[in-house]
């Protein structure tokens, strides 16, 4: 049995395979409850990524005690081939999303949409090469960027049904931010389709059940698709 460890920007979640099966997902991971886990359950392989501070992850290593978890980084050896400039600095979940991708849909054009933090997108070109993407702030993001430099505009939150027109302040951020949101994913995803021959559209991350039915285009949703693509390129580096 495969562990894979996703260390995000908020929080930590593991996923356990048998193959490509993913057997089970524990959520908002501690680095003590990871050592049980492993305590537990000695995987056969394990796979780290984070995107997170330094003294966040090596928490998590030292929880593992004696178990050392292959490290996802650009420089390891991918199921893909990368077309960008500058891989050193190309995030570790935007990596995996697209493995896993192209675990779900092999030899396609697909575009990742990652609604998280940030939200990312992300093109693998018939499940062969990365050709790169866009990011963006993602919807809390947004709604506490217009607080903290404004000296007026309130912090708020999203809500289902907004209206383009607001009739309050509230509203109106609250158009902005998610009509904006969606605009924005409706616009990259029509490039795509008009550049690329039967594309597959993935979304994932934290908002993911906000957004996938409200965008034009049909969305195949995959929430643990950045396990399932850690995942993948722990067996593809197995091999």
């Amino acid at each position: 049995m495969n562990l894979v460890i996703d260390i995000g920007n908020t929080s930590t979640k593991v996923g356990w395979f048998e193959h490509e099966e993913l057997l089970h997902v524990d959520q908002s991971v501690t680095p003590d409850d990871l050592g049980d886990l492993v305590a537990q359950e000695v995987p056969k392989g394990i796979m780290l990524s984070s995107v997170s501070e330094e003294e966040k992850t090596a928490d998590y290593l030292r929880a593992m005690k004696t178990l050392s978890p292959l490290m996802l980084t650009a420089s390891l050896p991918l199921p893909f081939t990368l077309d960008y400039q500058t891989p050193a600095t190309l995030g570790n979940d935007r990596i995996a999303a697209v493995a896993g991708a192209q675990a779900l849909f092999p030899g396609v054009n697909a575009l990742v949409i990652d609604c998280g933090t940030c939200i990312t997108y992300d093109f693998l070109s018939k499940g062969e090469v990365y050709l790169g993407g866009s990011i963006s702030p993602g919807m809390t993001m947004r709604f506490k960027a217009l607080n903290t430099f404004t000296a007026n505009l309130p912090l708020t939150d999203y809500k289902e049904n907004v209206p383009y027109i607001g009739k309050s302040t509230q509203e109106c951020l609250r158009s902005g931010v998610i009509q904006g949101i969606i605009g924005e994913m409706n616009t990259f995803i029509d490039y795509y389709q008009s550049e690329f021959d039967h594309l597959k559209v993935i979304m994932c991350g934290g908002d993911t059940k906000f957004f996938e039915n409200k965008v034009k285009a049909r969305i195949f949703a995959a929430p643990e698709l950045v396990l399932r693509g850690l995942n993948r390129i722990l067996r593809h580096n197995a091999e």
